[in-house]
């Protein structure tokens, strides 16, 4: 594989801009390395030879791993995975090092992710890690054998499913019951959006649909509620929710 493509990393293709880009590719990459830590781990244990030069865990847009050298140019077009992960393979217990490249994969997953991130507003930002966040980390996975994180994997799933269910479901709106608004606490439940209620039809937050903040009074709501799409929200640098545009401007 050549290096423009291992710097690049997305196949020709254009860089993800929207949040639900952006996570594809980064649940992709994730889905990469994953498989070279769990299902390919002979191969990729015996590709990160010590007495070669130094190495890097790949994960691409594609789901393909590879290891390989790092690029040569600086700065490099993406940020590139931790160096030399080969040095410490045979100093090592072979558990605590493949737990050693999960947890440098993880932050070079995030860093990439964020690196698109880089024309996201606040919101958006705040809505990208939170769906990042749904997912166990890749250092969970093979620290904890995977039992663990399969439980949270499906229970995710399932919350997922049952999220969607219920704001098919729901009839009658809980606005009155949309008192938390996304930025209050943020710092202390990390993200957690579980309790956020779309302030149109009052169905519970879910992390694969399509959700936008106003940026006046806080509240989210679906993107089909208000009527607004994915690539039309890109075009919007200031949101205002239907309420809030209905308000009058003061004096």
């Amino acid at each position: 594989m050549d290096a423009s493509y291992r710097r690049a990393g997305s196949g020709g293709g254009s860089a993800p801009r929207s949040v639900e880009d952006i996570f594809k590719d980064y649940r992709a990459r994730r889905s990469a390395i994953l498989r070279a830590l769990t299902h390919d781990v002979e191969e990729f244990y015996a590709q990160c030879d010590p007495e070669k030069e130094n190495l890097c865990l790949y994960g691409y847009a594609n789901e393909a791993w590879e290891v390989a050298l790092p690029a040569e140019e600086v700065p490099t077009e993406l940020p590139e995975p931790a160096l030399g992960i080969n040095f410490a393979r045979d100093g090592m217990n072979r558990r605590d090092w493949l737990a050693l490249v999960a947890v440098h994969s993880d932050s070079w997953l995030v860093s990439v992710a964020f690196y698109y991130a880089a024309r996201l507003n606040r919101n958006e930002r705040k809505r990208l890690f939170s769906m990042m966040n749904e997912l166990p980390t890749v250092f969970e996975v093979v620290s904890g054998g995977g039992k663990q994180s399969r439980e949270r994997d499906r229970s995710a799933s399932d919350n997922n499913g049952r999220n969607k269910l219920s704001v098919k479901q729901t009839s009658e709106p809980r606005i009155e019951n949309n008192t938390r608004e996304p930025d209050e606490g943020y710092d202390e439940d990390d993200g957690d959006h579980s309790e956020t209620l779309c302030g149109t039809c009052g169905g519970i937050y879910s992390a694969d649909e399509f959700w936008i903040g106003c940026d006046m009074c806080e509240k989210w709501y679906h993107g089909k509620c208000v009527k607004i799409s994915p690539a039309k929200a890109e075009s919007i640098k200031q949101y205002k929710c239907p309420s809030c545009s209905k308000r009058p401007r003061p004096l």
